[in-house]
């Protein structure tokens, strides 16, 4: 797929269809959010894929969102930021945010590539989603990203605002 038909073609789903995804193309979709710029070439995200039902539902329960408990693959995307934090200090959490936003929306995008749908959810109990994954205490949930094929077709319509959303030179 064009890479401008992928951008537009990309939308948040929350209702898929019974059927279940190939989970090796969601692990294309991993290996593709892998090749981001990284800051000192130090890696720090990291994905679970999820495919056991019942944790899927306490997901769902922990995102407060039922739409979740209904895919077959959720994606949790998770950033450990100590080697960076030693590498550059305090401002190493800004290089974390921007590898984990990054490599979420690659994912999507690859996702969207491969004819397979998700929604980027950033609202959870993040000490709910570590304990039922056993993720440890210095590892930090960024995302939750449910994972399946599309129940609706149609195409998004967004609104393109250029002129309130770029400037030249200066902010005003």
């Amino acid at each position: 797929m064009e890479f401008d038909k992928v951008v537009n073609a990309r939308k948040s789903v929350r209702k898929f269809k019974s059927q279940k995804p190939n989970w090796k193309d969601i692990i294309s979709a991993v290996e593709s959010a892998l090749k981001i710029p990284l800051a000192g070439n130090i890696p720090c995200i990291k994905f679970i894929l999820v495919d056991d039902s019942k944790l899927i539902r306490q997901i769902s329960k922990s995102c407060q969102q039922d739409f979740i408990a209904n895919a077959h693959y959720v994606v949790v995307v998770c950033s450990d930021p100590t080697d960076i934090i030693r590498s550059y200090g305090e401002i190493g959490d800004r290089y974390v945010a921007q590898q984990a936003g990054a490599a979420i929306d690659q994912f999507l995008l690859k996702l969207t590539d491969l004819g397979l749908s998700g929604c980027w959810i950033g609202a959870y109990i993040e000490d709910q989603i570590k304990k039922l994954l056993d993720i440890p205490a210095q590892i930090k949930v960024e995302a939750v990203i449910p994972v399946g094929y599309s129940m609706d077709k149609s195409p998004i319509k967004r609104k393109s605002d250029l002129d309130r959303s770029l400037r030249f030179n200066d902010y005003s």
